[in-house]
């Protein structure tokens, strides 16, 4: 016979399957976000100070933009997963769950670009130029 409880059986609904990869995402994105966090905390520890022309200078190093900009991309996504299983659960109406996800996905790509570009531009702007 098929898989999951009787009445699920009975109208032919089972696992969407898709609870696990959600899951394993959320906790990939965690682990990613506690390891970049702490490379973040020590490296602003180690700054002589944390003046604004210190850290963008220290944010111009490629090794350093380029993981700062994995920072953002983690947090977002992870936020975005997290209030995601909110809306599932606790909005019913098929309509709004869909708008609100649909708006969750919009802000969380928005605020992830928009942090990137803010990367990119102070890591490829001269340190003598103008911000």
């Amino acid at each position: 016979m098929g898989n999951g409880t009787s009445i699920g059986r009975v109208r032919g609904l089972g696992s969407a399957r898709e609870g696990a990869h959600h899951w394993l995402l959320q906790r990939f994105t965690a682990i990613g976000n506690l390891v970049l966090m702490l490379w973040l905390i020590t490296s602003f520890a180690l700054l002589p100070d944390l003046t604004y022309p210190t850290v963008r200078e220290w944010l111009a190093q490629p090794l350093s933009a380029a993981a700062m900009a994995l920072l953002l991309v983690s947090v977002f996504w992870h936020a975005r997963l997290g209030l995601q299983v909110l809306i599932e659960d606790y909005v019913h109406e098929a309509g709004s769950k869909f708008a609100l996800v649909v708006l969750l996905n919009l802000a969380a790509i928005a605020g992830a670009v928009f942090g990137v570009f803010c990367v990119v531009r102070i890591a490829l702007t001269p340190l003598g130029g103008a911000a």
